[in-house]
């Protein structure tokens, strides 16, 4: 349990990131627990537009003269919506926020709802990487996801990212799928690696709640071959350069998420569109997350602020937020991040580090689990609880 103690530090604002959410998709995937609605026919573009940008007017104060980082939007379907939308969405966002020079700018997009010109596009209206949703590139699998591409349409839309000059650009790819040997999973990630990608999300699949597989759960592999199946995947995953720098999160040297990074070392990010979520700094101290109204006909028709909801990370819940965030990454932070992101001086967590370190669970200089520690990061985490 961390130590009570009142003293409040002064650091610079954290970085800030914006996540953009467009809720609509093809067809909702019996996996997925993220606000996304299945729609069919003409997307309300402009409308959702000037929604999100009336939305994001609210939102301004929380700036606080910082620049954009990052920029993430997510879905749903974010590729559903045209060039032209972003194009827009872009040139307005620009009129009331600066952006970095090198802002990271990053698109989701799945198989099947883009081709190059398409990709083009995106590129033309400033989007400058891009996560493709592949999750497997084996047709049996993407039937049993419920993915609407089969596995040529896969590797058409990353051949397509290749030629709109998409350099940066990840795979999303799933493990532990319904019926999946060690064989089909390591052939999907071989597959992927065969097209060089910067970075690669590779996850295994979970059950989560509220959704179809949750309510009538497939058979999944057993533990033993997804072990098997970690094991010999980090294997090739390292001999081909990649590193894991976060749990379920791989890059070549230098090109991490930098959206992501954000998030587990404790930045701001607002957001903007149907349930996205957002966490600022205030200036008086205050930490904040808030979120927007979910469904996405309630945040079309209602007027001025789309936030549903706020919630202050109270003192005491500031050093298992951070750590939960922070021991995300392979290589943990810097210990002078706590206060800096936190308000807090390092003394209300320092018996408790000194404990974990006395038990090697760990590292001495920096707010870094072991390898021993990786293995027991949830009971190192409830050290943390207040």
């Amino acid at each position: 349990m961390a130590a009570a103690d009142d003293t409040v530090i002064s650091a610079p604002s954290p970085p800030l990131g914006l996540y953009i959410h467009v809720p609509w998709c093809v067809r909702k995937c019996p996996y997925c627990d993220f606000n996304s609605h299945a729609f069919s026919g003409e997307l309300p573009e402009q409308a959702y537009l000037d929604a999100m940008l009336e939305d994001l007017q609210h939102d301004l104060g929380f700036v606080r003269g910082r620049p954009i980082e990052t920029v993430f939007i997510g879905g749903g379907t974010p590729s559903l919506m045209s060039p032209d939308f972003y194009r827009a969405l872009f040139l307005k966002l620009r009129e009331q926020l600066t952006f970095s020079p090198d802002a990271e700018i990053t698109l989701e997009a799945n198989p099947g709802t883009v081709e190059q010109n398409r990709f083009q596009g995106f590129r033309d209206a400033g989007i400058n990487r891009l996560s493709i949703g592949i999750q497997s590139f084996q047709p049996e699998h993407l039937k049993k996801l419920g993915r609407i591409h089969d596995d040529n349409e896969a590797h058409r839309a990353i051949e397509a990212a290749l030629n709109a000059g998409f350099s940066n650009f990840n795979l999303d790819l799933m493990h532990g799928l319904p019926g999946q040997t060690p064989e089909q999973a390591l052939a999907d990630l071989d597959a992927a690696i065969a097209w060089q990608p910067p970075h690669l999300s590779w996850y295994q699949l979970t059950l989560e709640p509220n959704t179809e597989f949750y309510s009538r759960p497939p058979a999944l592999p057993e533990d033993d071959d997804l072990w098997a199946i970690w094991q010999a995947g980090r294997e090739r995953l390292m001999d081909a350069g990649f590193q894991d720098y976060e749990v379920s999160a791989w890059a070549q040297p230098g090109m991490a998420s930098r959206h992501n990074l954000n998030y587990w070392t404790f930045g701001d990010y607002l957001a903007i569109g149907a349930g996205a979520h957002g966490k600022v700094s205030l200036a008086d101290g205050d930490l904040r997350r808030y979120w927007k109204t979910r469904q996405p006909d309630a945040y079309l028709a209602r007027i001025g602020s789309r936030t549903a909801g706020t919630q202050s990370v109270d003192r005491e819940e500031r050093p298992l937020e951070f750590m939960m965030n922070a021991l995300r990454l392979q290589q943990g932070v810097e210990e002078s991040l706590f206060p800096a992101r936190t308000g807090l001086p390092l003394t209300v967590i320092a018996a408790i580090l000194a404990d974990l370190r006395a038990r090697e669970l760990l590292e001495r200089d920096r707010l870094q689990a072991t390898a021993l520690g990786r293995q027991y990061l949830n009971s190192v985490l409830e050290q943390f609880l207040s």
